[in-house]
């Protein structure tokens, strides 16, 4: 497969409608070629901004509504806890309700600190609701089981803090289990972010030998590269000394040591 052929499948791969046989080749060959990953990738972060609604000005009781959108979510939640057999997942439309809170919230608070230069308790208080509602629609969609709602929660997950652990494990574990080659690649890239964490540089070495996709598992090699993770050396040797990985990722994992020695 050549690259003209591989980018003529793109669209019908983002929608999961290639043979296995197509699936196979694409792979194999975006594993092994630099032009085409890139082209991938920017899909990937296309994929990223379907989830980031338009900025919109507040209006004088946009805060009143959030409250009472965020009441009436908890205590829908509330009812679902006293369900044990039941696991918590968010109805969709409260998802989307909050959602557009947040944004338009983030567009309050930044209004804010153009007029007041002093950070108040207020909205102190107001920014910290902003990222836990942030860190909450994240994990949520991530649970859903629609791909295109996974991608959306790996959206939400870039907008939290990076110290924010929960988000981390999420985001890891998507990367380890999602069954969706797209929302797994999506992950990765949304890992960045969090480069400074111990954790994130441990679940990366542990993720690598867990893969199949060549796709994830160069996308993976390069996030090691880029964090400069030194300790992955004999992860990324016994890929090169595997014979049924693919040969892409194989160059790929001689190209990271060479530049990690």
């Amino acid at each position: 497969m050549n690259c003209e052929e591989s980018k003529q499948l793109f669209a019908d791969y983002w929608n999961q409608s290639l043979s296995d046989a197509d699936e196979i080749a694409l792979e194999a060959h975006v594993g092994a070629c630099d032009a085409c990953r890139s082209e991938i990738q920017r899909l990937s972060a296309l994929w990223q901004d379907l989830g980031t609604l338009p900025v919109e000005q507040p209006s004088p009781g946009l805060r009143t509504r959030f409250y009472e959108s965020l009441a009436a979510y908890q205590r829908g939640a509330g009812d679902q806890n006293r369900q044990p057999a039941k696991s918590y997942r968010p109805p969709h439309p409260y998802i989307w309700q909050i959602a557009a809170g947040i944004a338009l919230l983030a567009v309050g608070v930044g209004a804010g600190y153009g007029l007041r230069p002093n950070q108040t308790p207020e909205v102190a208080q107001l920014r910290e609701e902003v990222a836990n509602m942030h860190q909450l629609v994240a994990l949520s969609l991530l649970q859903q089981q629609s791909a295109s709602e996974r991608l959306r929660g790996v959206s939400y997950a870039l907008r939290v803090e990076p110290n924010d652990s929960e988000v981390l494990s999420a985001l890891l574990d998507t990367v380890n289990r999602d069954p969706n080659v797209n929302v797994r690649l999506a992950a990765v890239d949304a890992l960045h972010p969090f480069a400074s964490s111990q954790a994130t540089r441990s679940g990366i070495l542990q993720a690598l030998p867990k893969q199949d996709a060549p796709m994830v598992q160069v996308a993976l090699i390069d996030l090691l590269v880029d964090l400069k993770v030194k300790q992955a050396e004999p992860e990324l040797r016994q890929i090169l000394q595997n014979a049924s990985v693919n040969a892409g990722v194989r160059q790929r994992a001689q190209w990271a040591l060479e530049r990690l020695q």
